[in-house]
């Protein structure tokens, strides 16, 4: 897929692995945002740690049955998609970070087929 070559908009959120919308994980529901907005795709991260927005330390711990850590979504498409996508991911983000940065996008495969 070469239109995605060039200067594209990086859009970066970062919540918790607990965060829900609609009874669903938030990043699970954001993926399918990016799916239904037929934007190019996206990558969620989780962390071992972070500090959030109440400047709580949430880290990885073997004893705990629920790991409440932070996540990450990366998502890269032309400023026309990730602007529109932006308003529909206000309504459903309570509490967490988005940015959005210039990159340029050098390559993009896939396998054939596919």
């Amino acid at each position: 897929m070469k239109g995605l070559v060039g200067k594209r908009k990086l859009l970066r959120i970062f919540i918790s692995l607990d965060d829900k919308f609609k009874g669903k994980p938030l990043w699970e529901y954001i993926l399918r945002m990016v799916k239904e907005e037929g934007l190019a795709g996206a990558t969620v991260f989780k962390a071992a740690a972070g500090i959030g927005a109440h400047s709580e330390l949430r880290t990885f711990t073997v004893w705990r049955l629920a790991q409440d850590l932070p996540v990450v979504i990366e998502i890269i498409d032309s400023e026309e998609k990730i602007k529109p996508f932006l308003e529909k991911l206000d309504q459903v983000i309570e509490e967490g970070l988005v940015v959005l940065e210039d990159v340029e996008v050098i390559s993009y495969r896939h396998r054939k087929g596919e």
